[in-house]
Parts: C-alpha cells; structure tokens; sequence
C-alpha cells in the first residue's frame, strides 16, 4: 500500500511555492513525522512531514520546481523496508541490458534532470553522462553531483605532483565569480521595495533623542525585571510603547489607502524588520496596545527566534499597520527606510552613540540616537509627520510619560 504525499495548502495570497530541500532519497527508510522535504513559499518555508512510516518510493517533483497547492510531491510504500526493489525497479532489473542502458539514458538527459541539478552541472561544466544517477531510473539528484564532485577532489589530490607544464599558472589571487538564483523571499522583497518605490510619495523626516533616561531607567530594573519576568527589558519595549501612544494620537500613520479609499484602523499591530539567514522578513506583533512591557519583550524574542529558524507562519507574517527597523543592532547611524506597503509609514531606530550637546548653556556628553520616519506623503502631511516623530521623541525622553499618559 502506497500513500502520497502533497504539497500543503498555501494561503490564498501564494499562488504557488518551489520544491527547496529534500531530506529523504528514494529508497530510503522515513519515520512517521520525519521532514521530507521543505517547500519554500513568497513568505515562509512550510516543512512537508510523513504521515506514516515506510520506504519512499518515488520522487515526482525534483529540487527548484514550482509546484501549487495538493500537487503530488512522492509516494511513500507503507510496511517496506529499506533496499526492496519497487516495482519500477524490478521491471528494470528484469529488462534487457541494452533496454536498460537506453533507459538510464534518457533519465540522464537534460529534460529529466531538475533545475537545480542542470544548474550545479553547469556550474562544473559537468554533462549528465559524467555523474552516475542513484535517483528512480537512474536520475540524477544533487547528491550525486555533490559525491562526483568530491571523488574528483580527493582523486586530484592524491595524484602525483606533475612537473612543470608549458602553461603558465593562475595567480593565487586569481578572480572569479558565482552566479546563483536569487531565492523566492529575496525576489518578493525585492518587488516591494521597488514597488513601495514607484507607487508611493515617500518621504522621511528626522529627528534625535537622549537615550539617557531610558538607560538609567533600565540600569536600575534590569534585574528585578528579569527576575519576576523571566526575560531581558531591552529598548525595543520602549519603542513600541512609544509608536503605539504615537499611533493613537495620529491615527493617519496608523492608516493605510486602498484605491481611492483611505483605511483607518483601530487595533494596534506593529510589524518587526527582523534579519533571518533566508533574508529581511517583518513579522507582526498584534495588539500592541494591550501588552506589558514584558509581553513585549517575549513577542518580539519569539519572532526572531522563529525568524532565524525559518519557523515563522504565514499567520505572523501578514498584517501589520506601521514598522519599526532598527538598523543600530547592526552599526547604522542613519539611514532612509522604505515603506512596507501597503503600510503609509516605517521608523527607522539607530546606533546610540555618545556625543556632545548642549544643555542648559553647557556642553554634556548624552548616548544620542537619529529617529527617522518614512512616510507616505498622499496620506500623510508634514503636519502630522512630524508630529507624530516628536511625540516618540518626548515619550523615549521622559519615559514615565508613557505610564502617565502625557
């Protein structure tokens, strides 16, 4: 008895998804819940598990194929074990050796490799008659690429020393280069920014702040807070309760257009730039308005957490009515961010940085950090701009602000 193995189903607004990664072979033993393959969509990469235990039989979509929701991915043949001859390969066995020779190779031509095989061959000038096939048929996969590869280097390796040749060697330094494939999430990123570019009047306003409050304030609770809560009280906390007042008093940030509509939105939910391996992803942390400062801290620590393991869910991807980035984690000390349609406006957070200011008539040494907000300027005037980028000023300065509610 086979089962077969779908792709899952993908949210109305992915139309399709590409075949990333198999973890199994065919011919390989998989357990009930082991991944078999992950399938990486505009937005998230959805691991595919086994329903049950057995042998994978068959492979029908190979890695870099673009594949929609329910379409067939393999067959998995329960009560099997590991090295039985499936059927297809005891109707090969039985076959003639001139049957099977013509056989392996049309399996071996460039029609029935994968993309990504076709691309690896063609990145070491390899033909498919090169690499011998271990997949169904004798197909080649990118395992097999990948062990011809490091056969050659261990052969070239422990081949002895030529003598000197007529031709004149490269350089140690010799340049080269690498072409590969930008991946789903770096390609839809990529036509946003150009998109939130082209279809908006983005515009950015700056400003500055004396983070030196907060630092004391933070200095003095830091251990009773992790103490009680069981998590770190960082800036980002500060940040959010901050937009989220400055969200209720302008609510035309808190806004978006939809044609010639304009959306005003009640709830408060902040999207998050978060850097993962896979690229610039903006999970939501919901209902901003009622969380702690703890809660706070917990949300946005989960987020990147699933962020860099690639754990994220369409859910808390999605969504989302204003954006904060924070580009001083990594040592920016300005910068314009761009709009995250189709929010109307994203804070950019900065290096804090010591630097002399003037107070009260003197000269004072203050941690200092650039504000700058981007915004969209058909829905959004400069009234309200800067207003809006005033008020997180006043409430990172004073932070009892934010408890009080002034």
């Amino acid at each position: 008895m086979t089962i077969e193995i779908l792709v899952p189903d993908l949210p109305e607004s992915v139309a399709d998804a590409t075949v990333a990664t198999w973890h199994k072979k065919p011919g390989e033993r998989v357990e009930r819940d082991d991944v078999l393959v992950d399938i990486e969509t505009d937005k998230v990469v959805l691991e595919v598990p086994a329903p049950e235990a057995g042998v994978l039989e068959e492979i029908f979509e190979e890695e870099g194929a673009t594949v929609l929701s329910k379409q067939l991915l393999a067959k998995i043949k329960l009560g099997a074990v590991a090295g039985e001859p499936t059927k297809d390969s005891t109707e090969d066995t039985e076959a003639s050796p001139d049957k099977r020779h013509k056989a392996s190779l049309t399996e071996e031509s460039n029609e029935a490799l994968s993309p990504a095989v076709r691309r690896l061959l063609a990145e070491h000038n390899l033909s498919p008659s090169d690499v011998k096939g271990t997949g169904v048929g004798g197909r080649i996969t990118r395992e097999d690429v990948d062990a011809h590869l490091a056969n050659a280097a261990k052969a070239a390796k422990a081949a002895p020393v030529a003598t000197p040749a007529a031709e004149p060697e490269l350089p140690a330094a010799a340049r080269t280069q690498k072409r590969v494939p930008m991946t789903r999430l770096r390609k839809t990123v990529a036509n946003r920014l150009l998109e939130a570019k082209n279809s908006t009047a983005m515009l950015t306003t700056f400003n500055e702040v004396n983070m030196k409050p907060i630092m004391d304030l933070r200095a003095q609770y830091k251990d009773s807070f992790e103490k009680r809560h069981d998590t770190r009280l960082g800036f980002m906390s500060f940040y959010v309760k901050a937009v989220t007042e400055a969200l209720k008093r302008y609510p035309e940030v808190n806004a978006s257009i939809d044609g010639d509509d304009i959306v005003y939105h009640n709830y408060f939910d902040i999207s998050m730039a978060v850097s993962t391996p896979r690229g610039l992803v903006t999970p939501v942390l919901k209902d901003c308005d009622t969380l702690s400062f703890a809660e706070i801290e917990k949300g946005i620590k989960e987020l990147a957490i699933k962020g860099r393991d690639g754990k994220l869910t369409v859910d808390e991807l999605i969504g989302g009515n204003f954006t904060i980035t924070n580009g001083g984690v990594f040592g920016s000390l300005m910068s314009t961010p761009i709009i995250n349609p189709p929010q109307a406006a994203i804070l950019g957070m900065h290096k804090i940085q010591d630097r002399p200011m003037a107070v009260d008539g003197k000269v004072e040494i203050l941690p200092m950090m650039y504000l700058a907000l981007s915004y969209d300027h058909r829905l959004i005037d400069g009234r309200e701009s800067v207003g809006f980028l005033v008020t997180i000023k006043e409430l990172l300065e004073d932070p009892a602000r934010l408890l009080l509610d002034v």
